[in-house]
């Protein structure tokens, strides 16, 4: 089909976790405990699966709007405000006298990352949900995104079952949670999502299968369309009884924080926009690959000519 790329009418709307990413790269070393090493290579940036997804996804021209809870702190930092002066919607978001934004410090090495975290803030996150202006923002969406890890599930089910109740579409990506993995109420959480975003490693954790077409298939018992990113391999899911594969792009990659998220936001601009899966996917792939080439996730976001052209590059 021919890709449509004007603006979706269709709001995407992000819920989850907002942290200030102090990114450092280029590292000539891994430091072991006592150790210390140094780079020229930092960045300060929105991190999080929710700002890095959010974006992207308005980048390419998605209404997009987050819900998250910050510190007043943010107020002052460049991350913050990237996402302020963004064409993604803050409106909804709390702001806590009490506690200080989430923050991670990101070491990344030879393609991989490392990570440190403080994220007392981001405790009872589903409380946003009964807020009207939340409320509001929801009326106005057509599909959530959940980036958080949605533990304990039992009291998180509610909420999201009230989600789908109002005629939202479902995905999240829980990112690696191992006490998630393997509690019996995982299916029931799973059944709600019409998408699913699992890497390679989450996903084999899941479903404690060693193919990752099996852990494919064990994940679509449950989700609508499973997809499983595998990095630099591209992505796969499972639709209608059929493996649907894409492949990714070649890319000179620095720092692979955030490119998961990264992918999140362009499959769902694809979705959003009536693409069929496979567009999707590829989409996502290319902005997964992209968001390699710099530091944190968002630093490398493709505009909508660069994802066309791009995409065709994997097209069969």
């Amino acid at each position: 089909m021919a890709l449509a790329f004007a603006r979706s009418p269709q709001q995407l709307l992000i819920f989850g976790e907002f942290y200030l990413d102090l990114v450092f790269y280029d590292l000539p070393d891994v430091p072991r405990l006592g150790e210390e090493v140094k780079t020229r290579s930092f960045a300060e940036l929105p991190g999080g699966g929710l700002a890095t997804t959010a974006l992207v996804a308005a980048g390419l021209g998605t209404l997009t709007a987050v819900v998250t809870r910050i510190g007043q702190d943010a107020r002052l930092s460049p991350a913050w405000q990237r996402l302020v002066k963004s064409k993604v919607s803050v409106e909804a978001c709390e702001s806590s006298s009490q506690l200080p934004t989430a923050r991670t410090v990101c070491a990344s090495y030879n393609g991989d990352r490392m990570m440190i975290t403080h994220d007392a803030i981001n405790e009872n996150l589903r409380s946003l949900l009964d807020l009207p202006k939340v409320r509001t923002q929801l009326r106005a969406s057509k599909h959530v995104h959940l980036a958080c890890a949605l533990w304990p599930i039992r009291a998180w089910l509610p909420a999201i079952r009230r989600l789908r109740s109002q005629g939202l579409t479902l995905s999240a990506d829980i990112g690696w949670n191992p006490e998630m993995f393997q509690s019996r109420e995982l299916p029931r959480l799973l059944e709600e999502l019409e998408f699913t975003f699992p890497n390679e490693m989450e996903a084999r954790a899941m479903t404690q299968e060693r193919s990752i077409e099996s852990a494919l298939k064990k994940i679509a018992r449950s989700v609508r369309v499973p997809v499983i990113k595998l990095g630099e391999g591209g992505s796969i899911a499972f639709q209608n009884g059929r493996i649907v594969r894409a492949k990714s792009i070649r890319v000179r990659s620095i720092d692979a924080t955030g490119a998961g998220d990264a992918f999140n936001g362009g499959f769902l601009h694809g979705y959003l926009a009536g693409w069929d899966l496979e567009e999707c996917l590829r989409a996502g792939n290319v902005c997964g690959a992209l968001a390699t080439t710099a530091a944190g996730g968002s630093s490398a976001i493709p505009t909508q000519r660069q994802l066309k052209r791009l995409m065709k590059t994997t097209a069969h």
